[in-house]
């Protein structure tokens, strides 16, 4: 049974569960015993400073639930589970340092945000140096007229025969990735060098690596500054894990990639066991975070959300489909920068600063707005929801 990904995926996410479950508790009350509390700002929020003191770095909670199941499951030697563990574990390192500063050293600035900045290009440089020059990822591209062929490749979830499919028997290196709602929707970050003449291809990792360092800083940030209310970046990050473990599961199956008519992606397979963990580490966590939070995820969890959700989307080339399927995340980056930009605009235009919002990130406005932070959190929920709906049919609609 265990040759399944889909057994093997099942076992993830009942371990991620059992551990964040069970050993969250004992975690939960160590940092208590510990005085691991959070630190909490007065903006004049309803109920904010109620939440003084509640242990913060539960995120080893989440990295745990993750990490191990992935360990006992998954195929380590399978390139896309190695670029996976280590963004995890590169991105949750840069956390706890930021949140052992603000809570054991008493600052609350943290680690200072160039540093975290320049972790999180560190990350890109390289999954995108990774991507672009192992020789274990590569793609099957779509077949000529005359390539149409009958394959016996064996297909791991079933026993379907001899499939008629719609690809190339031969794998190959690509920078393409997909575009949604669009007919024959791949899309090669090489045109943009077409300018160079003869050759241009080789200069792709120009392009391709600063795109991928834009992807994981803005998704990472976009994560942490969503973890502002009780259980929020959880349940939002559990939802968009569900709809990648989707696009995993058919990317890297050549019978429904053929079906689909979408890339297919030897190998990507493997990274359900990885997502399955990851959503049961985020529902997990989300017993003890949900509102009242018994225990806050702290920059340890949230940048590595974060990150895990960019990396995961770039490595199954659907990165195009980020600011669709997070949406949440997205809002929330924008209306910080919408603040700011406008706060310093009209500061130096009119002597002094007006604000687009009553408060950002966008959560905050409605809560200074009356709405109970419950009411907001289900309501960004089903805005998830929706949200990853809309990705998931666009293998459908193009």
């Amino acid at each position: 049974m265990f040759q399944y990904i889909s057994f093997r995926a099942g076992l993830a996410v009942i371990t991620s569960l059992i551990i964040s479950l069970l050993f969250g508790k004992r975690l939960i009350n160590f940092l208590r015993k510990k005085q691991v509390g959070e630190t909490v700002r007065d903006l004049g929020l309803e109920g904010q400073m109620e939440k003084q003191g509640t242990p913060t770095m539960g995120g080893l909670i989440i990295l745990g639930a993750i990490l191990i199941p992935t360990l006992l499951f998954a195929k380590l030697d399978n390139i896309y589970i190695i670029i996976i563990l280590i963004s995890t574990v590169w991105l949750g390192l840069i956390g706890f340092i930021d949140d052992y500063i603000k809570v054991f050293r008493k600052d609350k600035k943290g680690l200072a945000g160039k540093f975290k900045i320049l972790g999180q290009v560190g990350l890109g440089v390289f999954v995108g140096l990774t991507m672009y020059c192992s020789d274990d990822i590569v793609i099957r591209e779509k077949a000529t007229d005359s390539q149409i062929i009958t394959s016996s490749e064996t297909i791991e979830e079933e026993d379907l025969g001899e499939v008629s499919h719609l690809f190339s028997p031969d794998a190959v290196k690509s920078t393409k990735t997909t575009i949604p709602f669009v007919k024959d929707n791949e899309f090669d970050y090489s045109i943009f060098l077409r300018w160079l003449g003869d050759g241009y291809q080789k200069w792709t990792f120009l392009i391709f690596i600063p795109i991928v360092i834009l992807i994981i800083t803005a998704v990472s940030n976009g994560a942490n500054l969503t973890d502002g209310m009780d259980g929020l970046a959880t349940g939002t990050s559990a939802i968009i894990g569900v709809t990648l473990a989707i696009f995993a599961y058919v990317s890297g199956n050549i019978f429904f990639a053929n079906y689909l008519n979408i890339m297919y992606i030897p190998d990507t397979g493997e990274l359900v066991i990885f997502i399955s963990a990851f959503v049961g580490a985020c529902i997990g966590f989300l017993w003890y975070n949900a509102f009242p939070a018994q225990v806050f995820m702290g920059d340890t969890g949230s940048l590595a959300l974060g990150g895990i959700i960019a990396v995961f989307a770039i490595m199954l080339r659907k990165e195009l489909l980020i600011p669709v399927l997070c949406g949440i995340f997205l809002a929330e980056n924008l209306s910080v920068m919408m603040q700011v930009s406008y706060f310093k605009y009209t500061r130096k235009k009119y002597g002094e600063g007006r604000r687009i919002f009553k408060m950002s990130p966008l959560h905050h406005h409605y809560h200074l707005i009356g709405y109970k932070e419950p009411k907001i959190v289900l309501r960004f929920f089903i805005v998830g929801i929706m949200l990853a709906v809309v990705t998931v049919i666009t293998l459908k609609i193009r």
